[in-house]
């Protein structure tokens, strides 16, 4: 710990996983949300399947089953994807490697700084001081573009964690292209364009932990709010937890262990127009059991300026988003908070 402090790194509060190690029978009050905030909720809801599809047969079939689930949901799961299932194993292994350290190894990785993406070991995702606490650890890579990757910044053990983040990183972002040709299709728009759009794309690569929690009713592993970015690509084990809010009530996302759950950012909320939006999105945390998933964030670079797509704009739909450069989103996310979507909501032009 001392190594730690001398090299800067800010950690100033316990990891999630400290504080459930501890056997309380009750959680810190920094923890526990406002009643209306809490999963026990009467808008919670049961396992729910959002659509899956299968991209193995491609062409317009697959961009029109795209398109449709965009507009209904703003996320859906996809099977026969191209990463090769294999590797997804492999990256939940180094995780779960991970968090099964000693704290003083997992330490040396701690964030440097609070916010804003911060690269390393963290639990706090906000800024402000004042937060309620979210029921999780994180470890995020920096993966995209490689002058943002330093691998001494990643675990070197085992001995082929860091080369599964680099795998992992190329497949999945290969896949994230080619969900955006599915999606600019599906808009009637070429396959390239939210791509390019995008530009050369900031990819993070972030490992959550949420141990078991004993007043799991009080508290949620990660508050609600929409993916600030372009598209967000979710890996999950078999502990349910994913809830997305749809028509004022929250659906569980049954878990596929062989699927990616796919959701669209605010950016591709901005891209298309309004026509496809970002979708609110939590997690509950579960009594009994840990959970582990694996997010893959494919944002535009933070000096990107984003604005709704011209061939979607016209007299009867005029652009209802002034352009806004990333970065100020960004900012704007992590040091107001996302409290649902309105950091987004409030940029409409009315």
């Amino acid at each position: 710990m001392a190594a730690a402090v001398e090299q800067g790194i800010c950690w100033s509060h316990e990891r999630v996983q400290s504080v459930a190690e501890q056997g309380l029978l009750e959680i810190p009050a920094s923890y526990i949300r406002p009643a209306e905030e809490r999963p026990n909720s009467r808008q919670s809801s049961s396992l729910k399947e959002i659509p899956v599809i299968d991209l193995a047969q491609g062409g317009p079939d697959v961009s029109a089953q795209v398109g449709q689930a965009c507009r209904d949901w703003g996320f859906f799961q996809v099977v026969n994807h191209g990463v090769p299932l294999e590797l997804l194993e492999r990256i939940r292994e180094i995780g779960a490697h991970f968090y099964a350290r000693p704290m003083e190894e997992k330490l040396a990785y701690a964030c440097r700084d609070a916010g804003t993406a911060p690269e390393g070991y963290g639990s706090r995702m906000l800024v402000k001081d004042e937060q309620v606490l979210d029921w999780r650890d994180y470890i995020d890579h920096h993966s995209l573009p490689l002058s943002r990757r330093n691998i001494n910044r990643w675990p070197a053990d085992p001995p082929h964690y860091r080369s599964t983040i680099e795998e992992f990183s190329d497949e999945t972002s290969k896949l994230a292209q080619r969900l955006l040709g599915f999606i600019s299709e599906s808009l009637g728009l070429p396959a390239q364009f939210l791509e390019e759009a995008v530009g050369e794309p900031s990819q993070n690569i972030v490992i959550n932990f949420y141990p078991p929690c004993p007043q799991p009713d009080l508290t949620l592993g990660l508050q609600s709010h929409s993916d600030m970015g372009a598209i967000t690509l979710l890996l999950q084990d078999d502990v349910a937890g994913l809830q997305v809010k749809r028509n004022n009530e929250w659906f569980t996302i049954q878990p596929m262990r062989e699927a990616f759950v796919v959701n669209l950012g605010d950016m591709c909320q901005i891209l298309t127009n309004d026509i496809y939006k970002s979708v609110e999105h939590r997690v509950v945390v579960n009594g009994e059991r840990s959970r582990y998933s694996v997010a893959t964030f494919y944002d535009p670079a933070k000096t990107r300026l984003i604005s709704p797509a011209a061939p979607l704009v016209d007299k009867d739909r005029p652009a209802l988003f002034p352009s806004i450069l990333f970065g100020e989103h960004v900012a704007t996310w992590y040091s107001k908070g996302p409290d649902g979507k309105k950091n987004i909501d409030s940029l409409v032009i009315e």
